[in-house]
């Protein structure tokens, strides 16, 4: 056959494919079993779970927060005291989190100088050959002065030139100074969007004026869209769910509360208010704070009908069907007792009558059960 003969036939030939029915229970009862799982995976899993036919934008959240509550303590370093939210709420805005106050060593009337440090194993001494002029103990609470000085009656300690009188953390007050704080209330403002759809909403709906605001907290009977909420309420239920609208509530604690594994347990740190005395000296009130961290953390995504991921996954669908027919031929060709013989009708090698070369053609086939 000549070139320009050859060039002919291929540009009128037309191609077909020759469909082969094998008759193997153990060739059909794999192509079908495939064929179900890739059903089932496509409908439960990529349509129905995934809802791979969507497009996806994720939520972008603005949250601000409102601690309302007053409590009157009387104690021996504060005497009678009424504590407001601009007290024990520290610091007054955060970035999606807020503080709440419940328990405070409050150590009055520090001014700069000498005094004796707290009794402990690196501070203790009975001369002044103990002590280290300038030694700054990380675990102590000053710069020593070189001299031992007497704490109490029985006990000596190095001076240390700090803030003094200095702070004795090892007495916590019991109750906590605040336990009140319970009953404490806030109010959570969120403002959500989704860029890409153009869709906004608020988690104080439409129907909830400034009168129920005030007056409201959040119940799941009679105030279920009350977006108010008693901290005793958030601490006691923590590790429940509450749906309100489009909007789902979640309580989780993040520390770690295994009463056999509660090393340093809670939230505290330390903040000092200062001040002139009477004598024109710098003083603080240093305050070791107590209490709970709340934070208030965002997620959503939204999804809406496309047709560009719905072709892909369509696509996806249909190669994975495709897919199948390689591997029942795989398994028909190098499994099976008959192979030899499948084989043998599966690739047919024709020689044309007019020429003497051998060309091969392989039928395109499709397989399964009657």
């Amino acid at each position: 056959m000549g070139c320009s003969a050859y060039c002919f036939h291929c540009l009128f030939d037309h191609g077909t494919p020759v469909i082969l029915v094998v008759s193997s229970k153990k060739v059909g009862f794999i192509f079908r079993l495939l064929q179900l799982c890739i059903i089932v995976y496509v409908a439960v899993y990529v349509c129905w779970y995934k809802r791979a036919y969507q497009e996806r934008d994720s939520v972008i959240s603005s949250v601000s927060t409102k601690v309302k509550g007053n409590i009157l303590t009387n104690s021996s370093a504060l005497g009678t005291h009424v504590w407001d939210t601009s007290e024990y709420v520290i610091p007054p805005q955060g970035e999606n989190s807020f503080f709440v106050l419940t328990n405070a060593i409050v150590t009055q009337g520090q001014t700069q100088g000498s005094c004796p440090e707290i009794p402990s194993e690196f501070t203790n001494c009975q001369s002044d050959s103990d002590c280290k002029e300038g030694l700054k103990e990380i675990r102590g609470n000053g710069v020593q002065t070189g001299k031992c000085v007497q704490y109490s009656e029985t006990i000596k300690t190095c001076e240390v030139l700090s803030w003094c009188p200095l702070e004795n953390d090892t007495v916590i007050p019991k109750p906590a100074l605040l336990s009140a704080a319970e009953d404490f209330t806030v109010l959570i403002k969120n403002n959500i969007q989704y860029p890409k759809f153009k869709f906004r909403k608020r988690n104080i709906l439409r129907h909830i004026n400034s009168t129920y605001l005030k007056n409201c907290t959040f119940n799941h009977k009679t105030d279920p869209h009350c977006p108010v909420f008693r901290l005793g309420d958030i601490v006691t239920e923590s590790g429940e769910d509450f749906s309100i609208m489009a909007l789902k509530y979640s309580f989780r604690r993040l520390d770690n509360k295994n009463p056999e594994n509660n090393v340093a347990p809670g939230y505290n740190f330390r903040y000092a208010k200062y001040y002139m005395n009477n004598e024109n000296t710098e003083t603080r009130t240093l305050i070791k704070a107590f209490g709970i961290r709340f934070d208030v953390i965002v997620f959503g995504m939204a999804g809406k009908f496309n047709i560009v991921p719905t072709i892909v996954n369509v696509g996806a669908a249909l190669a994975l069907l495709n897919l199948m027919k390689v591997i029942c031929d795989w398994f028909m060709l190098n499994c099976l007792s008959d192979s030899e013989y499948y084989s043998k009708h599966k690739f047919k090698h024709l020689k044309p009558k007019d020429e003497s070369e051998t060309f091969s053609f392989t039928d395109q086939s499709s397989y399964g059960t009657p």
